[in-house]
Parts: structure tokens; sequence; C-alpha cells
């Protein structure tokens, strides 16, 4: 169950929004790192406090779809996903309209903005509060993993934030799907926790789109990403000394120094809601790396696999 804010810690948060600064907060998916949108300074610190690339665009947070169709030119298929996944954990990128406040250091330079409606009572209540569109990256450092508590926040960010609001684990657990309709066909940028089945039930084919370390159209694009400090092995099925693993289904391998189960029961979603907490739970000196279980490439998998392919890729 998620903590009870008060209603005037949700108010405070909103006014350091306003006022520029930086704001953690949850969402369904995990926690991200709040800050007005419109405020060049504001965006700009993002980056600052994340170590993140200058050109690796932002997600724009908006309370309702009908204010996020101000930020962003909506076609057939964006409305039919709004209407079906919204809110909830799907990115759209959509043609920036002209005169968009939004700052172009949010956007990357782009002339496309990525949108996004929460599914979280409290990131609602903050975004309706601020009353200005939130760019909202995961509150991590860049390339690190991602938080699903306020906790992983206070550990990684600290007082480098105005406020954190702790809204308790999130219930996905991993980032939300990218889907790119600026082109005739829809391109998935990165998956996450809306489904490609569902998604092509809803609009028809999707494509999945080409990797660029230099110019990403998405966050969550770069090929090393989401990383602990300690070296991924993935798909194993045997051991290697001082190893810890991620296990995924009732019949690990014996012999690991440590196990944390993605889920006991095979589940996908229960897999997607432990990742992130249980790589950082496993990133720890005494290992001499962290080996995970193969996961099936369907549904919720394809997400799961495509961040630790991202966590266990070299890095520059």
């Amino acid at each position: 169950m998620s903590p009870l804010v008060p209603s005037h810690e949700i108010a405070t948060a909103a006014r350091l929004l306003r006022d520029g600064g930086l704001v953690a907060f949850p969402t369904e998916t995990v926690y991200g790192l709040g800050a007005d949108a419109t405020n060049d300074q504001a965006v700009a610190a993002i980056f600052e406090t994340k170590g993140r690339p200058r050109f690796n665009p932002l997600i724009i947070h908006l309370p309702t779809a009908n204010e996020a169709r101000s930020f962003g030119e909506f076609d057939d298929r964006a409305e039919r996903l709004a209407a079906l996944f919204w809110p909830g954990p799907l990115s759209l990128v959509l043609p920036r309209p002209p005169h968009s406040p939004v700052s172009l250091l949010a956007s990357a330079g782009l002339d496309s903005l990525a949108l996004r409606v929460p599914d979280h009572p409290l990131a609602v209540k903050l975004l309706k509060e601020t009353g200005r569109p939130v760019a909202a990256p995961s509150a991590n450092r860049s390339g690190r993993v991602s938080p699903t508590t306020a906790e992983h926040v206070r550990e990684e960010l600290g007082e480098r934030l105005a406020a954190i609001l702790d809204g308790g684990p999130c219930r996905v657990g991993l980032e939300s799907t990218v889907l790119d309709l600026t082109g005739p066909v829809a391109a998935i940028l990165r998956h996450g926790g809306v489904t490609r089945s569902a998604i092509e039930a809803a609009i028809g084919p999707v494509m999945e789109a080409l990797e660029d370390d230099n110019a990403p159209r998405s966050p969550g694009m770069l090929s090393s990403h989401y990383a602990p400090s300690l070296t991924i092995r993935l798909n194993a099925e045997n051991v290697r000394p001082g190893e810890a693993l991620l296990a995924f289904g009732d019949n690990p391998p014996s012999g690991f120094a440590d196990i944390r189960w993605l889920s006991r029961a095979s589940d996908l979603r229960e897999a997607a809601a432990n990742l992130f907490a249980l790589l950082r739970s496993l990133d720890r000196p005494e290992f001499s790396g962290i080996a995970v279980m193969p996961i099936p490439e369907t549904g919720l998998g394809a997400a799961i696999n495509d961040r630790l392919r991202r966590a266990a890729a070299p890095r520059g």
C-alpha cells in the first residue's frame, strides 16, 4: 500500500517545480526526476543531476490525455492508443506543435515530443497541482539502475533534489513503452509496460526502431543503460565463482553466492516489477558479477530482456 502523502506536501512539491526545482515522484513504472518542462534551466538541471547526455530526450508528463493534446499533434492512431492505454505505461512520440512552450532541451532539439499520462494517483495530483508539463526521466544517475522506491532515489541523488515524494514501491517497476508515431509506420523505440502485441491489436503492425547512440529519439535507447557496477551475464545456466543470481522460475542452478527471485512462479509481470530493485540489491562488492537466468522473449519478457541486454552491454 502506498504511503499517504499529505496535500500540503504535494502543494509544496508543485510550488518547488514551478520555481525551477527538481522533485522526485512515483509513477506506476519507476520514480521520475521531475522539472518544469517549460523552464530551460530546470530541464538543464535534470541533465546535470543525472549526468545525462544532452542529446537524450526526455518524456513529458501530463495529468490527463486532454491536457496532453496541447503538447503533441495527435492523429487517429494516437487518439486510439490514448483512449486504450492512458493513463498508463505508454509514451507516445508525436510531432511537436508550432510555438510549443516545452524547452527544446527537453526534446534534444527534435521536432517531436514524447508524452505520457501516468497511472499513479500521487503523480496525477502533483501534475494537476503544478499546472505545467513536467519532464521526468527516471530519478537516478544516467545509465544506472532505475529507482522503484523513494529510498532508491535518496541513496542515489540524496540532497541534490528539492523534494522526494514517497508513494511506496512502483506497481509496474519497468519504464513505459515508447512508441514513435511521427512516421507512417509506428515504431517501438523502447519496450516497456505495454506490450507490442497490445499495441498492434489497436493500430496494426509496428516496427522496431534502429538504435542510434549519437541521436536517440527516445530515452532508454543508448546501447549501454540501466547498468549496475557489476558485470551482468545473461542466459546463465551454470555457475561461475563468486556470482550472484537473478532467478526466474523455481529451479535455478545451485552454487551461487546469493540468489534473488525475479519470480518463482515464472510470472513476467512480477519479474518486471522486481527487476530494478533486485539488480540494486545484488550490486555489492562481495560478488564477482550478476548472472541472470533466461527470460522468455514474449509479452513483458521483451521489455525485461531489453533492459538486461543494455545493463550487460560494454560500457564506454
